[in-house]
């Protein structure tokens, strides 16, 4: 049989997979020298075995769970259940990855009416013990009996009040005594069976429960989120107990290495004196930073400084660290890789490159392309005069404006009805986890910078504040209150995770300023990259940010944008309406001024950069108002005002409109097809081009049009339209005297284009796949309908592994992407290759086009500096270079 129970000094930090991070890691630390109390760990493949044998844990397992038992007892002579010297074990769980919605640790275990009594009288301190005792009963009854937590928080707010405390550590031995009792009722109350007093089933419906919480609902919510794979199942680890709260020369606490907001090189977080486990994540009570722990316990301060310093150069990477002080003794109770802010990932990459920890390669690595998105969102906007409601902990950088709400599941259904919301809650905890992704920003009231939302939100990009303790939350009402101002559900209010500044109302934002880190890293991804990266930019503004961001051109400009504006609609809706070509040419002479502004622009913006520029791509009724609509008018005219002049100009429209409805747009008259009819239409859009590329050269600018045909299914549509575009040239270039370098190519869009490329390439100088709809042609999908209707349901029921609109379907698009790429070159081995659909700014699309050795992806601009890091990871894991792809 499998070995399924491994003692921590069996295990190393590579046996994730088997152990869990959690366990993985406190094996490492073990055996490394640090101060970890003794424990062992379940694996990961008895939560698959417990599912497998229809939620029982094996007997072979027990046996091996009860032979670690034994030897923890021997290291540590205690023995659980036993009223001489008891062990008491804490229970947790531990997933591959890092996941807040599993089980919640249970502490304490062992504890029971008898051994109570043994530990108040081993240390002298019967309110620790008791406290202690009443600790696991609500931990035990909520994480593993499932009784919910308010039951015994309320109570317990009812017994301080009553008694007249403020905080818990008021209370003494006896009226921890009086709030046990309460609490077994509770259970009888709710579980109609006494609470568990065997230190043995104790712990095997710990465990059970650890395994349960692998597919509870919140768990699975958190590896949709993060694609994270269900195969994995969770570790459990049980370690013996060390005690924050026995007294002033104890304590717990949470630190990073380094500051998860900002990524600066000092030691961040937070502890609470005379406190145990879960205090300092909870929320329960407000802890104190890290650094003043240098004057409460100076010692304890120096030596956890060194382990911090240990940890980090051993992990090469900030870790986060859960630290307990036992009468002054430091113990580690576990360390993992530290959950950051985009901000504070690149920093801390540069920065270990800058100490000699990592390497520039490394840095690259250690950055994921989503995160930089985060670092291009928008602040609040210094200039504008605001006025301060509350202060909060700053717990996660970035700004947020929503309408206030105190539920997670209303937060989660006005987001999907498109409306921004601000999750307000006394705390979060992992049940919250859809509000929390559904919600702009999070603030809580209780709380550090180590809480559940603090973590939680920094992970997600989002903006936090916690510990904001000026807000008073009445949950019956749905408002809160700071001082004599209300704010109830659904009003907006506008917070900075920055600063942890809330204000009522929104407040204008602005674009963000990138860091210097920022900067560096690109520039180390540009020297390992193979792809050059384009963006998509119709206008001169897009484009000039689109270099701002590191575009090396444009790789699509789609023209029908140009067109709808309120000034050209007339004229684009005369020109769609007229009757014979002479009229058409009329209103398209009005509108060539206005294209070659349109490409002077774009082609200044970018400064001798390549420029692709799509023709006119979409049916002409999409200009025209809408069908439906216009009858209606019609009709009411008929009835109302039949002599009106303009009624018969109406039903006129309404004729055309009708004349050019199409059952399927998509794949009717648009694209080449509107171009090879009315030719006049594409000749004016060349000539703009070649125009406005005319006069920029004579200033002196270098211009680089790169004209594309869309919708190519046949050679011989690409040979006609080639054969206008050379005319067009030919004729702007004889009248302005000024030669223009260009060169001519083809959206492949349709499945015959990429399955004739080879053909295509002898008129082609350049391929540009355009993704998203050869995706749609390609699955006979209509991407609104599918995203609207069933592509959820096909990626939750694991039909598909991702919508194939987000990310590339290697095995079917990607198969004709393969192919037009492969006969292309066949005919042309200089052929260019590229991506322009939506794609091109996602990760795993970016690899693959990596792979098929493209010239260039194209993204929006905004996710430019994405789709560089992501060419850089591509090109790093493949071992390609940009003179390797060249030659190829």
């Amino acid at each position: 049989m499998v070995k399924m129970v491994y003692m921590f000094d069996e295990g190393n930090s590579e046996m994730k997979e088997i152990l869990g991070g959690k366990g993985a890691n406190l094996a490492e630390m073990t055996n490394i020298g640090l101060p970890v109390p003794p424990g062992f760990t379940i694996s990961a493949q008895a939560c698959n075995d417990y599912y497998e044998s229809g939620k029982r844990i094996q007997d072979e397992v027990k046996t091996e769970i009860l032979e670690s038992l034994n030897r923890l007892e021997e290291t540590t002579g205690k023995k659980l259940g036993e009223t001489d010297n008891p062990l008491l074990v804490s229970v947790r769980s531990g997933s591959v990855f890092s996941m807040p919605g599993m089980m919640d640790t249970v502490l304490n275990l062992g504890m029971n009416d008898e051994t109570v009594e043994a530990v108040a009288r081993l240390t002298g301190n019967p309110r620790f013990a008791y406290d202690s005792y009443r600790r696991f009963i609500q931990m035990f009854s909520n994480v593993v009996l499932e009784i919910d937590v308010f039951y015994f928080e309320q109570y317990l707010e009812k017994f301080r009040e009553a008694k007249g405390y403020q905080n818990d550590p008021e209370l003494e031995a006896d009226d921890w005594k009086e709030v046990i009792a309460e609490y077994k009722k509770i259970v009888k109350k709710h579980k109609k069976e006494e609470f568990p007093q065997d230190p043995m089933q104790q712990l095997f419906l710990a465990i059970n429960a650890v395994f349960d919480s692998w597919n509870n609902q919140r768990a699975i919510v958190y590896r949709q989120l993060n694609k994270i794979p269900g195969h994995y199942g969770t570790a459990v680890n049980i370690q013996s107990m060390v005690f924050g709260n026995m007294g002033n020369d104890s304590g717990t606490g949470v630190a990073f290495t380094r500051n998860p907001s900002t990524g600066e090189a000092l030691l961040y977080g937070e502890y609470l004196i005379n406190a145990q486990g879960e205090d300092v994540v909870a929320g329960i009570r407000t802890p104190n930073p890290i650094d003043t722990l240098k004057q409460d316990m100076p010692e304890v301060f120096e030596q956890f400084t060194e382990v911090c310093r240990q940890l980090e150069r051993h992990y090469r990477d900030m870790q986060d660290i859960e630290f307990t002080v036992e009468h002054g003794q430091l113990f580690i109770l576990q360390t993992r890789n530290g959950k950051r802010t985009a901000q504070a990932t690149l920093r801390t990459a540069v920065e270990m490159v800058e100490e000699g920890v990592l390497t520039k390669q490394e840095a690259i690595g250690r950055v994921e392309p989503e995160q930089l998105n985060q670092l291009l969102h928008r602040r609040i906007d210094d200039r504008y005069q605001k006025d301060v409601l509350a202060k909060g902990l700053p717990a996660s950088p970035g700004a947020a404006t929503g309408r206030v709400v105190f539920d997670p599941d209303e937060a989660e259904h006005l987001s999907k009805e498109g409306i921004n919301v601000i999750l307000v809650r006394t705390e979060t905890t992992p049940d919250d986890i859809h509000g929390i992704i559904a919600a702009q920003g999070v603030v809580t009231s209780r709380g550090g910078m180590t809480s559940h939302a603090a973590v939680v939100a920094r992970g997600m990009g989002k903006s936090c504040i916690c510990g904001c303790e000026a807000v008073k939350i009445d949950m019956q009402r749905k408002q809160f209150q700071v001082g004599e101002t209300v704010i109830k559900q659904l009003d907006t209010i506008t917070i900075d995770g920055g600063t942890g500044e809330i204000f009522a109302g929104e407040i204008p934002m602005i674009a963000p300023e990138l860091s210097k880190e920022f900067e560096l890293l690109l520039s180390w991804a540009d020297q390992e990259r193979s792809l050059d990266v384009r963006a998509n930019a119709d206008n001169p503004e897009d484009a000039r940010k689109a270099v701002e961001f590191g575009a090396e051109g444009i790789g699509l400009c789609r023209t029908e944008h140009m067109f709808m504006d309120s000034e050209r609609a007339p004229i684009v809706q005369q020109m769609i309406l007229a009757e014979t070509e002479e009229e058409r040419i009329r209103s398209l002479d009005q509108l060539l001024p206005m294209q070659e502004s349109d490409f002077e622009g774009i082609f200044e913006a970018m400064q001798g950069l390549p420029v692709t520029i799509r023709l006119l791509d979409p049916p002409l009724h999409e200009f025209l108002p809408d069908k439906e609509q216009l009858a209606v008018e019609v009709a009411e005219m008929q009835v109302t005002d039949s002599h009106s002049p303009g009624l018969a100009a109406k039903e006129k429209l309404l004729k055309r409109v009708r004349q050019l409805h199409e059952s399927n747009p998509m794949l009717g008259h648009r694209g080449c097809r509107l171009g090879i009819i009315h030719p006049e239409i594409y000749e004016m859009q060349v000539t703009a081009i070649f125009n406005s590329a005319a006069k920029l050269q004579s200033k002196g600018i270098s211009v680089i049009p790169e004209i594309m045909i869309p919708l190519v299914g046949h050679v011989n549509e690409l040979r006609i339209l080639r054969e206008l575009v050379n005319e067009t040239a030919v004729k702007v270039q004889e009248k302005t005297g000024i030669q223009i370098e260009y060169s001519v190519g083809t959206m492949i869009e349709v499945p015959r284009a990429a399955l004739t490329a080879d053909e295509i390439a002898t008129e082609a100088d350049f391929f540009s796949f355009g993704t998203n709809d050869l995706t749609q042609t390609t699955f006979g999908y209509s991407r609104d309908d599918a995203e609207g209707k069933f592509l959820k349901d096909y990626v939750d029921r694991k039909i598909l592994p991702d919508n194939p609109f987000a990310v590339l379907d290697r095995e079917g698009v990607g198969v004709l992407v393969k192919t037009g790429i492969k006969l292309g070159k066949q005919t042309r081995p200089d052929l260019k290759t590229g991506i322009c659909g939506e794609h091109g700014g996602e990760k795993s699309s970016i690899e693959f086009c990596c792979q098929q050795g493209m010239d260039y992806v194209s993204c929006s601009p905004y996710r430019v500096p994405l789709a560089r890091l992501a060419a850089a990871q591509a090109a790093i894991k493949h071992g390609l270079k940009r003179a390797e792809v060249t030659q190829k």
